[in-house]
This record gives C-alpha cells, sequence and structure tokens, in this order.
C-alpha cells in the first residue's frame, strides 16, 4: 500500500465478530487517509455508515458540509484486490460482500482540489456484520417458528372442520325432526277432515231419516 496512507490498525481480538457493530469517530487533515483492516470471513457482508462534519466558525459547531466528497476504498490483502472505490456524499453509507476470507481495508478520505487544504474533518464511522453463520442460525430458526404456527393452524383447521361436521350433523338431525313433525301434522290434519267428513255425512243422513220418519219430505 501507498507510504502516504496512515492505516489504523483495529484489532480482531479486542472487537469480536459476534459484535453487531463497531462505533468510531476520527479527524482527518485536508486530504489524509485512514484505513482500517478488518478480518472477514468468506462472503460477509458489511455495511459501513458514515458522517463527515467540518467545524463551523460562524455557527461554533461541527456540521455536515454537502460539498465535501468522500473517497471510500475496499481492498482484499494482501492481494489489493479492489472490491470498492467510490466517492460519496458527506453522510451515506456502503454496502460489500467478501468474497474471499482474510484481512480487508476499508479506507476513508475528503475529496479536496487544493494541494494545500488542511481542513480538519471529524469522521464518525460504524460498520455492521452479517455473518452467514448466523444468518444459518437465524434461518433454522426461522424455519423452526414457521413450522410451529403451520402445525398449529393445521390444528386450528382440523378443530374448524371438526366443529363444521358437527354443525352438519346437528342441521341434518333438526332437518329430520322437522320434516317428521310436518309429516305428522299433514297426517293429523288429513285425518281431521276424514272425521269432518264422516259426521257430517252421519248428520246429513240422521236429519234425512228424521225427516221422512215426520213425513216432512
Amino acid at each position: 500500500m501507498p507510504s502516504t496512507r496512515s492505516i489504523a490498525l483495529l484489532l480482531v481480538a479486542a472487537f469480536a465478530f459476534l459484535a453487531p457493530t463497531h462505533a468510531l469517530y476520527f479527524y482527518l487533515d485536508g486530504s489524509e487517509k485512514k484505513c482500517f483492516l478488518e478480518e472477514l470471513p468468506k462472503e460477509t457482508m458489511v455495511t459501513g455508515m458514515y458522517k463527515a462534519e467540518q467545524f463551523s466558525a460562524v455557527q461554533n459547531q461541527w456540521i455536515v458540509n454537502p460539498e465535501v466528497r468522500i473517497q471510500i476504498t475496499v481492498e482484499e490483502l494482501p492481494q489489493e484486490h479492489t472490491i470498492v472505490s467510490m466517492q460519496r456524499e458527506a453522510e451515506g453509507r456502503f454496502t460489500f460482500t467478501s468474497a474471499e476470507s482474510g484481512d480487508h481495508s476499508i479506507c476513508l478520505s475528503a475529496v479536496s482540489n487544493s494541494w494545500f487544504d488542511s481542513t480538519k474533518t471529524r469522521m464518525t464511522f460504524d460498520m455492521d456484520f452479517d455473518d452467514p453463520s448466523m444468518d444459518q442460525h437465524d434461518h433454522k430458526d426461522t424455519l423452526n417458528d414457521l413450522a410451529t404456527r403451520i402445525h398449529e393452524l393445521n390444528q386450528r383447521v382440523q378443530d374448524i372442520r371438526r366443529e363444521q361436521q358437527s354443525q352438519r350433523e346437528r342441521e341434518a338431525e333438526f332437518r329430520d325432526q322437522s320434516e317428521l313433525t310436518n309429516s305428522r301434522v299433514v297426517w293429523w290434519t288429513l285425518l281431521q277432515i276424514a272425521v269432518l267428513g264422516a259426521i257430517c255425512l252421519w248428520q246429513m243422513q240422521h236429519y234425512k231419516n228424521f225427516f221422512v220418519a215426520k213425513k216432512l219430505v
């Protein structure tokens, strides 16, 4: 790597990889570049969040200067294979995925158009790691939770089906009982009509015989 780079080594032992986020803040003088060495497993997705602030004498505080551009470079070591090389706004994020296991150099610098720019820039830098092994564990937990929920849903569906079957049986029993009652009512009505008809015929015959006996007819 060029000698103009000032490399700040972050010991992996001090920052265990299981910790999801590394929070840093540092200062850049002019177009100074600072790099961070990170050992990454294969196929690990890294998301970097950064914010560049410069001191405003008018506001007497550190502010984000929208005119500042940040150069971001990520290389695989020791082959110095460049994964990321871009200029971005003063505040944002970038993402890359390690192709191979090993050390990776993550460098940031403020882009200046002046050869003698000595403006001090305060950088805030976080890194978030997505460990593939943790993803697999999370996927397993998610699948287990999903299987449990599917089993619970199947049980609920079975309960609903049993309740529906019981409801259909009760409805069929009620329908049969209603049809039997209606049939009995019809037969009872027909019986009443037959009895009333027989009584009417008997009365008519009785009156006829009575009138004949009295010689009224």
